[in-house]
């Protein structure tokens, strides 16, 4: 094999490679010999096919797979003869002749061809021992665990019809059909709908609207879609709904005790607190290492800046791209709903792209440097959460894992992200700060694009 490279610049590299044929030919011979004793002609005994006739009928077919497997290892062998790591799996340029191609399957010609890659940079770490973070701890308190049990309790509540006009707490059965400017719309209208007054769960006047109405009662209701309203064709807009009352009830006096604890497979109230409060501190401690994690990822952003692999800016920026263009058609807004441009929103997408790109270059050689790893076990915990996910195809969902390696490594990348985190968090400076609730749960923009 004879290597020449024809072109470095930046992260990009091209080399020309030729195998010879012979390499090639002694490599045909080989796998025709392995096919002699496997292989079934009619005519022929096991085993006693000529080669010379295996070579006309799998010849080229033999070939093509040779030189597959030749591509492969030759850009393995020279990565690592060169001591480079390819950002992305290099891309082949083979002999476009039909003519020349034949050849080459042939074995009668040499294998020449263009590999080109982009190599990971090389770059010095900065000093992320030095970091400093303010972690925001919120604590639970004892009135945020009785809302929860009170929450609890009116939403498992069972309900029984009545006589007499719905008040708060109370649930309707309705139908209801809406309309823009006296038009029915699309998704609409629904023949036995759950409302349940005071609950919150539609639109703002919905449900006040409906207190007082009996079971029979026609009402229509004059409501305005909020400005943030998902469906675009309805933000913002008044609408009108003709609603039947089919049936009101109102729930059954719950007493929050023992007895009503054990409903849910728990012994007594105080398990039931304490694993409420345990769900609470879970939340919170979640709120809690996302903005931490914002943080740590911040500052060792600041303190890198390299040259990217222009493809794997190229592809994350079209994963983002993708979503953010398929959240907008879903919920049927435009960029100039959300009072950008489409050029301008690349332009930020594309930030987002070559941060995420380049942190996760950072934490990579962070966890090289220090020895950080998944282990096996890990991942098939992960797996066995995803396939988890997916009740009655566990078995496909479990074969699509296994048979494509990729998948596999998208559930180790965030294990080995969090590894990492965990490890240069443990070098940091934190300081605990308390704040409220509110302020732990809250996400501004820019975090929430982050």
């Amino acid at each position: 094999m004879q290597v020449t490279e024809t072109l470095s610049e930046g992260l990009k590299r091209e080399l020309q490679i030729v195998v010879p044929a012979t390499e090639l030919d002694s490599r045909l011979s080989a796998r025709l010999e392995e096919m002699k004793g496997q292989v079934q002609l009619k005519g022929f005994r096991p085993g006693k096919v000529p080669v010379a006739h295996l070579r006309r009928i799998y010849g080229k077919s033999a070939m093509a797979e040779i030189v597959q497997n030749v591509l492969n290892e030759n850009a393995r062998k020279t990565l690592e003869e060169r001591g480079e790591r390819a950002a992305m799996q290099p891309s082949f340029d083979l002999p476009e002749d039909e003519s020349d191609a034949g050849e080459v399957l042939a074995g009668k010609k040499d294998l020449a061809y263009k590999m080109t890659y982009e190599v990971l940079p090389k770059f010095e770490l900065g000093d992320f021992k030095g970091i400093k973070i303010e972690r925001p701890v919120a604590e639970v308190s004892d009135e945020e665990v009785e809302t929860e049990l009170k929450r609890l309790a009116r939403d498992s509540a069972e309900y029984a019809p009545k006589d007499g006009a719905a008040a708060d707490g109370d649930r309707l059965t309705i139908s209801y059909l809406g309309k823009l400017d006296g038009e029915p719309f699309e998704g609409g209208a629904d023949d036995n709908a759950f409302v349940t007054i005071g609950s919150g769960r539609f639109i703002p006047g919905f449900e006040e609207q409906l207190a007082g109405a009996k079971a029979g009662e026609e009402r229509v209701l004059n409501v305005t879609f909020p400005e943030e309203y998902g469906a675009k064709q309805l933000a913002g807009k008044a609408a009108t709904f003709d609603v039947v009352v089919k049936e009101v009830s109102a729930p059954a006096e719950t007493t929050i005790d023992d007895e009503w604890a054990k409903k849910f497979g728990i012994e007594s109230l105080d398990e039931l607190k304490a694993t409420m409060r345990q769900q609470l501190e879970s939340q919170l401690g979640s709120a809690t290492r996302t903005k931490v994690k914002r943080q740590l990822l911040d500052q060792l952003d600041e303190k890198h800046a390299f040259e990217l692999p222009p493809t794997m800016v190229e592809q994350e920026f079209q994963n983002v791209w993708n979503q953010v263009t398929q959240d907008l058609q879903r919920s049927g807004r435009s960029f100039a709903d959300e009072d950008t441009t489409e050029e301008a929103a690349k332009a930020d997408y594309r930030k987002i792209a070559e941060r995420r790109v380049r942190l996760g270059l950072v934490l990579s050689e962070i966890g090289e440097q220090n020895s950080i790893q998944v282990t096996d076990e890990e991942v098939q915990r992960a797996l066995v959460d995803r396939i988890r996910q997916f009740p009655g195809q566990e078995k496909q969902v479990y074969d699509f894992y296994r048979e494509n390696p990729d998948a596999l490594a998208s559930l180790r990348a965030p294990i080995f992200e969090e590894k990492v985190v965990d490890y240069v968090l443990g070098l940091a400076e934190i300081t605990d700060k308390t704040v409220s609730r509110e302020d732990l749960m809250k996400d501004d923009e820019e975090e929430a694009k982050a």
